[in-house]
Parts: structure tokens; sequence; C-alpha cells
């Protein structure tokens, strides 16, 4: 691992060995049907509670990841990940059934990305395999930050739809003569505030810490949106996508037609989740299923994902303070 210029790391050996997800009906009805490893009919998953639904999920996706990439329980050193829960309940539980060293991380919707950062990080200090994960449940997430289900608040037009979903990754150190795509690079964020107070409005919240991430990346790696085939954000929506390319515009980098965004790419028009998906699962079902398929496939040889979190909570919304923005970036390569 290398560490140059102002916050970037280089990764030598960090390759993705598989990628594993699990979506939800709404989820899977939408741009993405058909992509997924497994597909619920019902979101409760078997289980008498949202949360433990989530929790299975988790269990079930980590599982998955591993008999995909031909391992076991033993062979897996770490377990790196995070959800939106309280204590981050349904990573830590299902934690429990692995072996490995767990660690823990929050950062709402930026948790994916910041996954595979740490998890490369622990690739070039001498771990072997690490599984990353990252997900979300519509009606844990909307009865612990909203309101409860069973009131029928009508939608803010700026509002998104949590995804109920979960994606888990295996990155190991050795690709044994693959062509895997390459965790290359990656940066952590900075906190950014610019002082949106709305709470529905995450997209506005997140989108100039997305900014300060990416312009910083640029100038940090000597690149240009042009050098890659597509650049990902996690949860910005419609929104908050469009405010980004205002503000790189404003910074001199023109990224329309490179910019997607997993949120606002998950669900259809007539699906109703106005400016499109939000939550700790967009960027790991999109970037496990979509985004690893075109890599794998050849379409593409370079792209960046960046995760973008808005770190707010119900208390801080209740007495009035403003919503700050994280946003983490990895570049993905396959050379």
């Amino acid at each position: 691992m290398k560490y140059y210029n102002n916050r970037t790391l280089s990764f030598a050996d960090s390759y993705v060995a598989e990628g594993y997800t699990i979506a939800g009906p709404k989820e899977n009805d939408g741009i993405y049907n058909g992509m997924f490893d497994l597909a619920l009919d019902d979101d409760m998953f078997g289980q008498n509670t949202f949360e433990r639904a989530e929790r299975k999920m988790f269990e079930h996706a980590i599982d998955g990841a591993i008999a995909k990439a031909n391992l076991v329980g033993r062979d897996i050193d770490y377990f790196v990940g995070g959800d939106l829960l309280n204590q981050i309940v349904s990573t830590s539980y299902a934690a429990r059934k692995l072996h490995s060293g767990f660690v823990g991380l929050y950062n709402a919707c930026a948790t994916f990305v910041e996954s595979l950062i740490v998890g490369s990080s622990l690739l070039c200090v001498g771990a072997g395999n690490v599984v990353c994960a990252s997900g979300s449940h519509f009606s844990t997430a909307e009865r612990q930050y909203r309101y409860p289900l069973e009131l029928g608040v009508l939608r803010s037009p700026v509002t998104q739809w949590t995804c109920t979903g979960v994606g888990a990754t295996i990155l190991t150190k050795s690709n044994d003569g693959q062509l895997l795509p390459r965790i290359t690079r990656g940066m952590f964020g900075r906190v950014v505030d610019f002082g949106v107070m709305d709470a529905n409005n995450m997209g506005a919240a997140m989108a100039p810490s997305a900014c300060d991430t990416l312009v910083q990346f640029f100038r940090d790696t000597n690149s240009t949106p042009d050098d890659y085939d597509a650049i990902y954000t996690g949860d910005l929506g419609k929104l908050g996508s469009s405010i980004l390319v205002d503000l790189m515009d404003d910074q001199g980098y023109d990224v329309v037609g490179k910019l997607h965004d997993c949120g606002a790419s998950l669900f259809r028009d007539e699906q109703q989740t106005y400016q499109g998906g939000s939550g700790a699962g967009c960027s790991a079902l999109v970037f496990n299923s979509y985004i690893l398929g075109m890599l794998r496939g050849g379409s593409w040889k370079r792209v960046l994902l960046a995760g973008t979190g808005a770190l707010m909570s119900p208390t801080t919304s209740f007495q009035g303070d403003s919503i700050p923005g994280v946003t983490h970036i990895v570049e993905v390569s396959v050379v």
C-alpha cells in the first residue's frame, strides 16, 4: 500500500474474487431485474421482524459470496461491513457466524466503499481473504429514521426510497493467474457540510462531498473523467446527481455521459420512488451485479465508485442541525 499526494491510497494486490447480491422484490422489479443472485418474493425473508430479515440477508449474502469464490468460512481473515441500524446490529449479528476478525463500519450509505478501502488495506498488510458487505432494508430504515410504517405519511418529492438489499464482495490477495478486477486506488473523503437542513433531501446534502472527493482524487492522480469508462456515485438520486454535475462543471470537470448514480438507476420511473433509491445497499447491489459484470465481460476497463453518505440521525434533525456528507472513492480496474 502506498500513500501519496493528498489522501489517495494505492493498492498493489487487492483483487475482487467474487460478489453476491440479494435484493428485495421492488429492487428486482427495477432496472437491474434478473441481475441479482437472489431476489426475494417477500421482504420478510421468512422471519417475524424486518430487522431479523435484514440480518438473514446479510448472513445469506456473506455465505453466498464465500461459496461463489470457492472458499469456506475459515478461509476468511476479516469481515468488514456495516448497515444503517443502531449499533450496526444486522452486520454485527451476522458476524457471529464467522470465525474471522470483524471490523464494523458506519458511514451511512458510504459504508460499502469504505469497507472496500479498509479491506484492501488489510490485504496489503498480510490478510489473504476479506469479505466486505453492506446493506439496508426499506422497512427497518423507514421506522428508525422517518415514521412508523403504519402511519402512511405522504412523501416529499425530493425524497428517496431506501433500498432493500445486501451486497457482499470477496477481496483476495492473489488472482491465481486470472484476469480479475482489482481495487487499484482509494480515497477516504472528508466531511463536507453546505448547511442543508431538509432530512428528506439527502441528495443535495451529499452532492458537495461527492464533488470534493472526486475533484481531490482527480488532482491527486492527475486523471480526468475521460480516463474512466464510468463514474458511479452511491445514492445521490436524480436531484443530487444533477447538482453534482453543476458543481463539477464549476470546478472545470465535465462528467456528463460518465456520471451515473446507483440509487437513481435502481428503480424504474413508474415505481414511484421519486428521486430513486438510497441506503447502504444501493452501491453494494449495483457494484456486485452490474458493474462487476461489465468489468468481467470486458465492456469496461476502469471505473470509479464513489460511496456517498449523509451523516445525520433523527436526533440531529429534531434538534435543527444541518446534514454533513461524506464520500469515499475506489478505482476498480481490469488490467
